[in-house]
């Protein structure tokens, strides 16, 4: 996503009004002292140098010659998932595979009937993907399990901890994403199961080849009992520029954006384009790129648009100028040739933003208008509804946790950093959305160069990648 410096700008000054202020929480003040407290031995040879050496390994995993490609149950995944296992058995981890190939890791330490902390993120790829989206969430969590194992702390936490590499999140084989965290927070229907790859597999027959043989009963069993879950945290990469353009390696995630996804067709009258004049054209192109600069402006500028009622107030609006992003991501015309005037034009709207009710406001808007487009250029148009997700707000206990283990783990780097942390929305989709239909949820994002993601250009600096795996022990210890 491509966004101009000043609204960079807008975003960075607001995520920095709105960074929570720390709470007095003596478990947040036990994960500083800790940290404060270690003159000498800060794990970079576990954290960091042993951390980027298996994601470089990890990323070596893949279904394709000279790019990553890794997808749900493909052979370099399933081989992936075997690698992760072995490391999870060495930080100290009892391990298992589940009939989603999800990867687990659990230590009960001293009472295992108490309710789990669960960290976690995904180990599948987009096609040409980097090495850092999902794994980095993975060993960061193993290196600093296996820091505590080395310590003799592992068997004293007084809740049991589970590391889960999930086995899809990104949707790339069967277009349906979070199977495998869906799955653990029991919001997977079963006809799931039924839903084809390009080659005509089923993910049931994918399953089956793998010597996972699931039926709806036993997909129902992964789901977890809410009563046994304590919380859910999950650290990855930003993947946008904010915490590089503030100058720190980590942030704290208010919120993952609700989505909707619009499918607008244009119709108008095709003809030659030599011949039809331009006063009695009925042209869907024309009134297609009307309706992408009005979509422009609106998620620029929802203050602009945006009555003021009893639904739309300056909350709203500056949640909106905040959060709200919007693309056209795909354009088709038909028939699509370079003298002839199009009969029709097809596009996408992605729309984002952590405000749900916005987001409706927001589309209400942009469909009236573009319906009003259509009237004064004579052309019709239709908009469907792709798809729909609700916003997800990151727990305010969790979110401090994290906020606190990771400004202590910065600093205790030596690394100049603000008085506190940025906090920031994610635009991007995660596996924290599912599990949070199970347990409440926090995440802590680390700095890409670049701002780079679902791209082989994506990089993390070996020290954020420490960074990240510190602040994590900093946040288990506090479980202790």
């Amino acid at each position: 996503m491509a966004c101009s410096s000043s609204i960079i700008f807008v975003f960075i000054f607001s995520f920095l009004l709105s960074t929570m202020a720390a709470t007095s929480s003596n478990l947040l003040l036990l994960g500083v002292e800790d940290l404060e407290s270690r003159a000498k031995d800060l794990y970079p040879e576990i954290l960091r140098d042993e951390a980027v050496a298996r994601l470089q390994q990890l990323g070596q995993v893949s279904d394709a010659d000279g790019y990553l490609e890794r997808t749900f149950l493909s052979q370099a995944s399933v081989k992936a998932g075997n690698l992760i296992r072995q490391w999870m058995e060495d930080a100290g981890l009892r391990t298992w595979i589940d009939c989603m190939g999800n990867v687990r890791g659990r230590v009960d330490g001293r009472n295992a009937s108490a309710e789990a902390l669960i960290i976690g993120s995904h180990f599948d790829t987009v096609v040409d993907a980097g090495i850092f989206d999902g794994p980095l969430g993975i060993i960061s969590a193993i290196a600093a399990v296996k820091v505590l194992n080395m310590d003799g702390k592992l068997g004293m936490l007084r809740r049991p901890v589970e590391v889960i590499a999930f086995s899809d999140e990104e949707g790339v084989r069967f277009q349906s994403t979070f199977l495998g965290s869906a799955a653990v927070a029991g919001i997977l229907p079963a006809s799931t199961l039924q839903i084809s790859d390009k080659s005509g597999l089923t993910v049931q027959d994918v399953l089956k080849e793998n010597s996972i043989d699931i039926t709806a009963e036993n997909l129902l069993r992964l789901k977890y009992d809410p009563e046994s879950v304590w919380g859910y945290v999950e650290v990855h990469i930003e993947q946008g520029p904010v915490l590089e353009w503030v100058g720190s390696p980590l942030g704290v995630v208010k919120g993952i954006a609700g989505q909707t996804r619009l499918k607008v067709t244009v119709r108008g009258s095709q003809g030659h384009a030599g011949t039809v004049p331009m006063s009695m054209r009925r042209d869907p192109m024309a009134a297609s790129a009307e309706m992408i600069v009005l979509l422009e402006s609106l998620c620029k500028h929802p203050e602009n648009f945006l009555s003021y009622d009893g639904n739309c107030n300056n909350s709203m609006l500056e949640s909106l100028s905040t959060s709200l992003v919007c693309t056209v991501g795909e354009i088709s015309t038909w028939p699509s040739a370079s003298n002839v005037i199009p009969g029709q034009v097809t596009f996408t709207v992605d729309l984002r933003t952590i405000n749900d009710m916005g987001r409706e406001a927001v589309i209400y808007e942009l469909s009236d208008r573009i319906y009003q487009i259509c009237d004064r250029r004579s052309v019709s148009c239709k908009i469907d509804r792709k798809h729909d997700a609700n916003a997800v707000i990151c727990d305010s206990e969790l979110s401090s946790q994290l906020k606190s283990a990771a400004f202590a783990a910065v600093k205790r780097m030596g690394a100049e950093i603000q008085s506190e942390l940025p906090v920031l929305m994610s635009g991007a989709g995660h596996d924290a959305m599912a599990i949070s239909h199970l347990t409440k949820v926090g995440m802590l994002f680390v700095r890409c160069r670049g701002g780079i993601s679902h791209s082989p250009a994506e990089h993390v600096l070996d020290d954020d990648v420490w960074a990240s795996g510190l602040a994590l022990l900093a946040f288990i210890e506090t479980q202790l």
